[in-house]
């Protein structure tokens, strides 16, 4: 039986009593009626509310729940966490899984490769499929999609947001949230603000100029609530001008609120609240976890002694608390309520679908990256060879488990070496070896892989052992790179270096020597060092994938998908090469500077001319391309009109395939320090062998408009600037200038 829907229903169904002939809506308390708009509601159920019954609804009665109010049928809210997937259920205040059978769920590409598609369809249909698996299971907030600029590829939770540019990040986003919310869902859009680090992720006070902050680290949070009409945002962990984030004046009151206008509810990441004064008046509408600080200890009555419950109750009842400030937050969680758990109308959702798990292999093949493809090794041809050899740990390691918040109960999950099997059939022996030992842990908060990863060989053996089976292979594929463990891609914990883990530098040097038909795949959701690329002929980065990893890289490899994804951030050379950790401070102490400012990722490669390993942007194909023709409408553009740019792009190839145009702007004439170029359009573009389209590109002074901190508004100075399109932010196929009046 469902318990939720029981006792949400049933007290409604108690209060409207029987319908007689007057029909069921003569009988229906304003507040029930949805034929009334919201805000008639909303003011209806506050104005029948207690002093305590608005307190109560403004904290957490349980781990990911909160109270509604049982007198007037007002149902609770049920939290689960993301963005990749609906989280098993847990026991009522604790953190180990409830043991449920039916609570498995689909595992989506983490963000990273979500937005490494450069496609909103592919956003939509992300966003549509998670959307139906969270209201399947009843819950009434996802919490994510994360949205956190990548600063620098040490930060243990890159893989859960969407990359380096705010501009992708901010297109990407919006189709997300429009299509959970559809379910009745609320979106939750993570972590408001510059929550860059894991390390000292409670304390640390992020010092950053106004110009990066409006320019680079608010623009998807501000699409996400402006554009996709985000119900909930949730505060993050770390300080902002001395103050914690989930209680934060500047960000949440005067930004969030104030200049965006946003009607939803912030939510504090679980334990992310500090001070009952502060999260009165500094935004915070609605605490999880903050007793127990959302971790490991709490008390008997934890939730009663959440700064919101009855120290919230006792300020008021003493009058040292305004009636104004609590109805605001009660009337946003009122809100948040009638959106979701009130809803009626919302749709029934569905979970483990086969349409699910094939959006999840579509996201996954369309978002892995193409890095590097010489003389043709990829896509591989099993009919042209006997013997292929699978190496590495990540080929039978499952991913969907472990990672922190974002670690799922997946009913399958299809890895890289059985997918292959399966693409490959009979047509030739596929043989594995390990080829290195990395974490061994298959447990994470009382989901278990059930895989025994237990290896006896020494590490000398096991290269040993994969280099003799490569010189007798057609061919080789290495499956390695990070994993969802403690200093590689996990929430609470940043990386401890830039190169690859567990010595797999050495394991891809001896495979290479012994066998020149290499293809290296990286499973991680951050940029690594590769000091063997100049010896590798291929090279591809496949992200954490989901339930369906191993038959999208099987789709990839042998050649069923053209790949077409494009890198969200830059990969370095070599740490040094990144702007945050030669200029700024990370992790910082009890605070981090940002002294890289705007020049974040290609803009900091730009500005000081450093070839990176890898460019923003950057992606192959098994087919080629022709991008040129590029040209624009009118030289001048004036404060009120737009211009367009348009550039032909032809597949010059033998195959089908789809290339990301992409459009950069640059300032020549800036008063204020600027990058070289910016991001401010791309479209992806699906062509037949020989066919010709043409990308059009609208560019309105909105788009050249930078954030003047010496005036507190944003500006777009008359002068030139020049509109580059390219297909990465390296390679640029052609260039044209206009006058902006």
């Amino acid at each position: 039986m469902n318990f939720k829907l029981f006792f949400n229903v049933v007290p409604a169904l108690f209060l409207m009593g029987c319908a007689g002939n007057g029909g069921a809506s003569s009988t229906l308390a304003p507040y029930q009626n949805e034929s009334l708009s919201l805000d008639e509601r909303i003011e209806d159920a506050l104005s029948r509310m207690t002093l305590e019954e608005k307190v109560a609804v403004l904290h957490a009665q349980s781990k990911f729940s909160s109270a509604g109010v049982p007198r007037l049928g007002i149902p609770e809210l049920w939290c689960t966490d993301g963005p990749h997937g609906i989280r098993p259920e847990v026991l009522w205040d604790e953190w180990d899984q409830a043991r449920w059978t039916n609570d498995s769920c689909t595992a989506f590409p983490a963000l990273t490769c979500l937005a490494a598609t450069w496609n909103p369809a592919m956003s939509a249909l992300y966003g549509k499929s998670i959307g139906e698996e969270a209201r399947y299971r009843e819950k009434d907030v996802l919490l994510g999609p994360g949205v956190n600029i990548y600063r620098m590829p040490l930060n243990g939770r890159n893989f859960e947001y969407m990359g380096e540019d705010p501009y992708l990040s901010s297109r990407m986003v919006v189709p997300y949230v429009q299509e959970v919310q559809k379910n009745g869902v609320a979106a939750c859009v993570k972590h408001f603000a510059l929550n860059n680090q894991e390390t000292n992720r409670q304390s640390v006070n992020v010092i950053v100029d106004d110009r990066a902050l409006y320019e680079i680290y608010l623009p998807a949070f501000k699409a996400a609530v402006e554009e996709g009409g985000a119900w909930a945002v949730m505060g993050s962990y770390n300080k902002y001008r001395g103050q914690h984030c989930c209680h934060n004046q500047y960000l949440l009151n005067d930004i969030l609120k104030g200049e965006w206008g946003f009607d939803g509810v912030v939510i504090s990441d679980w334990g992310g609240a500090h001070d009952t004064k502060q999260a009165i008046e500094n935004g915070l509408d609605l605490e999880f976890g903050s007793w127990t600080n959302g971790m490991n200890w709490g008390a008997s009555n934890a939730y009663d002694n959440y700064y919101l419950a009855h120290p919230y109750l006792e300020l008021l009842k003493r009058g040292e608390a305004d009636q104004k400030t609590l109805d605001d937050k009660v009337r946003r969680v009122l809100r948040l309520i009638f959106r979701t758990a009130m809803n009626t109308h919302k749709p029934f959702g569905s979970l483990n679908s086969p349409e699910h798990l094939a959006a999840a292999r579509r996201i996954a093949g369309e978002g892995m990256v193409l890095l590097k493809n010489d003389n043709g090794v990829l896509p591989l041809d099993p009919a042209k060879m006997k013997r292929l050899l699978v190496v590495g740990e990540n080929a039978v390691k499952m991913m969907t488990v472990g990672g922190g918040s974002s670690s799922l109960k997946v009913r399958h999950e299809c890895l890289p070496l059985e997918g292959i099997r399966t693409a490959v059939g009979e047509t030739c022996d596929v043989i594995y070896e390990r080829g290195y030992v990395g974490d061994l842990q298959t447990e994470f908060d009382g989901v278990m892989s059930g895989q025994d990863l237990s290896e006896k060989r020494s590490e000398e053996q096991l290269i040993a052992d994969a280099v003799a089976a490569a010189k007798q292979a057609d061919a080789v594929i290495f499956v390695g790179g990070l994993n969802k463990s403690k200093r590689q891609d996990c929430e609470g914990y940043d990386r401890d270096q830039y190169g690859l883990p567990y010595a797999q530098d050495r394991v891809i040097e001896a495979l290479v020597a012994a066998n020149p038909r290499l293809a290296v795949v990286l499973v991680s959701g951050n940029a690594v060092a590769m000091p063997w690329i100049e010896q590798v002929p291929a090279v591809v980065e496949a992200w954490f994938s989901g339930s369906e990893a191993g038959n999208a890289l099987a789709d990839v490899l042998f050649g069923k998908v053209n790949p077409s994804g494009k890198l969200p951030f830059t990969f370095p050379v070599r740490l040094e090469d990144n702007g945050a950790f030669v200029m700024g401070e990370f992790p910082g102490g009890d605070s981090v500077r940002y002294n890289e400012s705007l020049f974040v990722g290609y803009r900091w490669h730009d500005a000081k001319a450093i070839k990176p390993l890898f460019a923003f942007g950057h992606g192959l194909s098994y087919t080629t391309f022709e991008v040129g023709n590029v040209k624009i409408d009118r030289p001048t553009l004036r404060d009120k009109g737009s211009l367009h740019v348009t550039a032909d792009v032809t597949n010059t190839g033998d195959r089908a395939g789809a290339e990301v145009v992409q459009l950069y702007i640059g300032d020549e004439e800036s008063t204020l320090p600027r990058p070289v170029k910016e991001l401010k359009g791309f479209e992806k573009v699906m062509l037949e062998p020989g066919e010709t389209k043409t990308v059009t590109f609208e560019i309105t002074p909105e788009a050249l408009r930078y954030y003047d901190d010496t005036a507190d508004c944003w500006t777009a100075e008359a002068g030139k600037f020049t509109a580059f399109v390219g297909v990465a932010s390296d390679d640029i196929r052609g260039s044209v200038d206009f006058t902006l009046e």
